[in-house]
């Protein structure tokens, strides 16, 4: 089941994080805090009460989306959750008035983001801050 802008618990959706970007980190991060300040909505996709899924999107308060924090649990992958976030994603953004809908990813990622969900690739760029 998807869900716009749902509650979110912080320890269930780091673990998520954790689990699928393979991090051995018992973090929490704090989400609930960062999507309430700096999102536009967030979309989250669970079954049987647990969290599998996840996309935020945040924007320029005009005509630009960005996709941040995709992620579908290990063993949820290839049923079509993350394609499924990502439209749900897409036509919210379109609801809420925005032209365009970025997002940033390694080439290892490039067959999901533009074969799977129709994401034309351009040129970007990327700077360490620490």
């Amino acid at each position: 089941m998807f869900h716009l802008s749902a509650a979110v618990d912080d320890t269930a959706l780091s673990r998520l994080h954790h689990r699928a970007f393979g991090s051995d980190s018992t973090a929490v991060v704090p989400w609930r805090e960062r999507l309430s300040r700096y999102s536009l909505f967030w979309v989250s996709a669970t079954e049987a009460e647990d969290i599998v899924g996840f996309v935020n999107v945040i924007g320029d308060g005009g005509a630009h989306a960005v996709v941040l924090d995709t992620v579908v649990s290990p063993e949820m992958q290839g049923r079509g959750i993350g394609k499924q976030l990502i439209e749900i994603a897409a036509t919210e953004a379109r609801a809420r008035g925005c032209h365009w809908l970025h997002v940033d990813f390694e080439p290892r990622l490039a067959g999901f983001y533009v074969d799977v969900c129709g994401f034309r690739a351009t040129t970007s760029g990327l700077r360490r801050l620490i």
